[in-house]
């Protein structure tokens, strides 16, 4: 699916069943075989009062950079197949005073995930690694994340 058509769908899908997501307005920049980014402005809806990211703003992000990969893979099986994080860790080590992208390095893997899922009814697990920057001000994280998704194939 190309990118205009994902960013169509995510909001679309976002307006009807995920209004949190709608609200913070994200954008997939890219999305490959090896690496997702995922885009979320910095603005009213999304800064604190100190004018950073507000930490709600940063969780959506860093899930949907995973996420996004899950629901195009799952898209492509044919299969009904859900999806749910099972736990979220972060580490946050600059202030997000800017835009953030969200990147995710292990595409790769999200897709074996789904590819297992094929061909089994039992629950599987992954955790999945990644991290924010703020490219207008620096290359260097602001946040390191692991998300734990776990897939079921509702099909067999």
């Amino acid at each position: 699916m190309n990118l205009w058509k994902l960013n169509f769908f995510l909001k679309s899908y976002s307006l009807l069943k995920l209004p949190l997501l709608a609200f913070v307005n994200p954008k997939i920049l890219e999305l490959k075989d090896h690496r997702s980014v995922v885009r979320i402005k910095l603005g009213y809806r999304t800064r604190n009062h100190l004018n950073v990211m507000y930490f709600g703003a940063l969780a959506v992000g860093a899930e949907l950079s995973i996420a996004i990969k899950a629901v195009e893979a799952i898209q492509a099986s044919g299969q009904k197949i859900d999806f749910i994080f099972k736990d979220f860790k972060s580490e946050f080590l600059k202030r997000a005073d800017a835009d953030v992208h969200f990147i995710c390095e292990e595409a790769h893997l999200v897709q074996s995930l789904i590819d297992q899922a094929k061909n089994s009814s039992d629950r599987l697990e992954k955790t999945f690694k990644g991290v924010a920057i703020v490219p207008s001000k620096s290359r260097e994280p602001v946040m390191t994340f692991e998300l734990t998704l776990s897939v079921k194939n509702r099909t067999k």
